[in-house]
């Protein structure tokens, strides 16, 4: 009778513990950079195959409205961190900004409720970290070939592709932690950035693919004037070497620092397979337009084919996720820093307000709440990841952290989240696009561009989904401007957008 007591008494101390530990979710966030939401096959890509990052979104949701606060990497991921906007977390731009980490972060918030916390790969944001109990981050932008990375024991150079050391760093740390403890893993990765170099066992995944022209490649930019002076045109801007790996010669590639650090076995590889591509574009002596369109279809098939190592590297993840029975209690999302341009408006890069790099790809998995194949239409930030992932922790948003929890959403994929939608880009440098802020609603978009230039614009997205018009100055959206011009300033005050505000006072009209 009193073993029997004993028996039942372990095994209840036992549960206890399994419950306790589970109670609180796990958190693995996967972010890329530079992934357009265009190139993933659950966001109807023609072309890019991303069966993993598919899987997510199949087993559970995918969000047809997510955005970002600033279309840039190290802000993008630090409003990640803080929940907070630029202006309040103090990281603007690349240029200029350097992080506090000594700030709140939502993984402090979650270290003081038993969690076990890491970061793994592309950061972007120093390397001085606080928040997490581990971290082994590339440095800088990181290589896509034997990249360098920082931990607690220093800098070390690790041997291979990017994203397959990444993920094996993440998943080792896994294996190292107890898993009856909650854990929130973040893991960086350096693919889609430019210079869009693919893991050679990825080589002509894309290269016999024929690329469409986006419709607006040729785009004329007339009534926008930012848009004619900005500098990332795939036809003026991209570079035949840095950028399309086409030099004139194997010496001249082999100076090229991202060559330089590979091993004669990759150069190998890289020598082998575009050396043919330049010797035919050289022997084509294409210019002009054909020139253009060589480049582009040339962007496309490099950029996809660095997607495809990453994309597989996640299905890594998941399996391992699944494999250790960890599925039903861990928290995955998907998404890149912000969105990208795959040739609309003639561009590569991202930074405006326009759809195409203010709204990201972000999928999300999480049994308990999310039933597989939800479609989620509202209106989210990434500013929101952070106090919806407390929020599941059951852990009580700090007072200055600036997103909204979208728990209520993923609850009730119907309903509404964010009336309106608040942007600010601060960076007045790299291609040359003009500082500008605003506002978007579900059918129109209202921006005021400082500095390089001072305008505005306002598009009819109802009309005008491709944002080719300007209507700003149209009679007939007289009253819209005023009605967005009011959305645009409750959005700054409700922000707390000083910068904004004293600009927004000066008129242009």
């Amino acid at each position: 009778m009193k073993l029997s007591f004993i028996v039942i008494l372990a095994l209840a101390l036992t549960t206890g513990r399994h419950v306790y530990g589970q109670k609180k979710p796990n958190v693995v966030i996967i972010i890329s950079d530079d992934h357009a939401y265009q190139t993933i096959g659950a966001y109807g890509s023609k072309y890019g195959k991303t069966p993993q990052i598919d899987r997510i979104a199949n087993e559970g949701a995918i969000f047809k409205n997510a955005f970002v606060n600033n279309s840039i990497c190290g802000p993008s991921r630090a409003t990640l961190l803080t929940g907070k906007y630029s202006h309040k977390n103090g990281f603007k731009d690349n240029e200029t900004s350097e992080f506090d980490f000594s700030q709140d972060l939502f993984v402090k918030q979650l270290q003081q409720v038993g969690y076990n916390t890491a970061w793994v790969g592309k950061i972007h944001l120093g390397d001085k970290l606080q928040g997490f109990n581990y971290f082994d981050i590339l440095v800088d932008q990181g290589t896509y070939f034997n990249p360098d990375f920082i931990s607690k024991q220093g800098r070390k150079r690790s041997e291979g592709y990017v994203s397959d050391i990444v993920t094996d760093k993440a998943l080792t740390w896994l294996d190292t932690i107890n898993q009856e403890q909650p854990f929130c893993l973040v893991i960086g990765h350096k693919a889609t950035h430019r210079t869009w170099m693919p893991d050679p066992a990825d080589f002509g995944t894309y290269d016999s693919v024929d690329f469409k022209l986006p419709e607006t490649f040729y785009d004329d930019y007339e009534s926008r004037k930012p848009a004619k002076l900005q500098e990332m045109s795939i036809d003026k801007d991209m570079r035949m070497g840095y950028d399309l790996k086409m030099f004139e010669s194997v010496e001249a590639m082999m100076q090229d620092g991202n060559f330089k650090r590979m091993t004669p076995a990759q150069q190998e590889k890289y020598i082998n397979y575009y050396r043919p591509i330049y010797e035919e574009l050289k022997q084509s002596k294409l210019t002009g337009k054909a020139l253009a369109e060589w480049k582009f279809k040339r962007y496309m098939t490099d950029y996809l084919n660095t997607a495809q190592s990453m994309d597989r590297n996640i299905g890594k993840v998941l399996d391992y996720i699944d494999n250790k029975q960890l599925k039903e209690n861990t928290v995955v999302i998907y998404l890149s820093d912000q969105g990208f341009y795959m040739g609309e408006h003639g561009w590569f890069d991202k930074r405006w307000m326009y759809e195409e790099s203010f709204r990201t790809p972000m999928v999300m998995r999480y049994p308990p709440i999310l039933k597989p194949h939800t479609e989620i239409n509202a209106k989210v930030v990434n500013a929101d990841i952070a106090p919806t992932l407390l929020e599941l922790a059951s852990v009580k948003k700090p007072k200055d952290m600036q997103g909204k929890s979208f728990v209520h959403v993923l609850k009730n994929p119907s309903t509404e989240h964010r009336k309106d939608l608040f942007y600010h880009y601060f960076e007045n440098g790299e291609h040359a696009v003009s500082p500008h802020f605003g506002v978007r609603d579900d059918r129109y978009k209202l921006i005021r561009y400082y500095k390089r230039q001072e305008t505005w614009e306002l598009f009819d997205l109802q009309k005008d989904s491709q944002e080719l018009h300007n209507v700003y100055h149209d009679p007939a959206y007289h009253s819209i401007v005023k009605m967005m011009k009011k959305k645009l300033v409750k959005q700054i005050h409700l922000f707390d957008d000083t910068e904004a505000a004293a600009i927004y006072k000066i008129n242009i009209d």
